[in-house]
């Protein structure tokens, strides 16, 4: 797995953990930082590539150059005649000969290696710019996400409680918020009344002095006749 494809597990693994966090946009501060910090270590990386693949193609041009320089002395003996002397400055040509050929390959994956270096860090500076530009979207999603779960738990919590009707619940915070010597004097009040068939004092008056009256008027008829 490449650099960049960490990079990309990174950021997923980090925004589905915001939902989770205190704080989610601290969370994504957080994350861009370590993006850039990813972005800086990859632009050293590019830097590095290249400036290996400029030595490597200093070293094979010097190289190249002394193995025609001994190739160009084997001709010039051949012209001379002097065979002996054109077979030995070949043998000199020989190394590095061989040695720009191993050159030539090492800048040929160096050139590779920095393309795809190169294609990472434009990806990751893209990255970047998408994450600032949605930076509000994706704090809002992770607030929803944490709201959402904090919900959850509390009708979880409510789903687990027997259920009251407002009544019985008016009813116990009644009996919470009265003193205690309060309760047994409603409850004595409550009694009373149920005993004395729903009448209250003023009732039980009215008809003690409207029975007296009946029976007054009773009398004086009963004496006119």
């Amino acid at each position: 797995m490449g650099l960049i494809d960490r990079i990309w597990r990174l950021i997923r693994s980090n925004i589905n953990s915001m939902a989770q966090a205190e704080d989610p946009e601290k969370v994504l501060c957080q994350l861009v930082m370590d993006m850039q910090e990813d972005l800086i270590h990859l632009r050293q990386a590019v830097a590095q590539a290249i400036a290996c693949q400029k030595r490597a193609e200093r070293k094979c041009l010097q190289v190249e150059t002394t193995a025609d320089q001994w190739r160009a002395r084997a001709q010039l003996a051949l012209v001379q005649g002097d065979e002996m002397l054109a077979r030995q400055a070949l043998v000199r040509r020989q190394p590095y000969s061989e040695t720009a050929r191993a050159l030539r390959e090492q800048i040929a994956q160096q050139r590779s290696l920095v393309g795809k270096l190169r294609q990472d860090l434009q990806a990751l500076e893209q990255k970047i710019a998408e994450v600032k530009a949605k930076k509000d979207w994706y704090i809002a999603r992770a607030r929803a996400a944490k709201a959402s779960v904090q919900i959850n738990s509390i009708m979880g919590q409510l789903n687990r409680t027997p259920s009251m009707s407002p009544w019985e619940r008016m009813e116990e915070q009644v009996h919470q918020s009265a003193p205690a010597s309060v309760v047994p004097a409603i409850a004595r009040a409550e009694l009373t009344k149920d005993i004395g068939g729903g009448e209250d004092k003023d009732e039980r008056s009215t008809s003690m002095s409207a029975g007296s009256d009946v029976d007054r008027e009773l009398a004086l008829l009963k004496a006119q006749m």
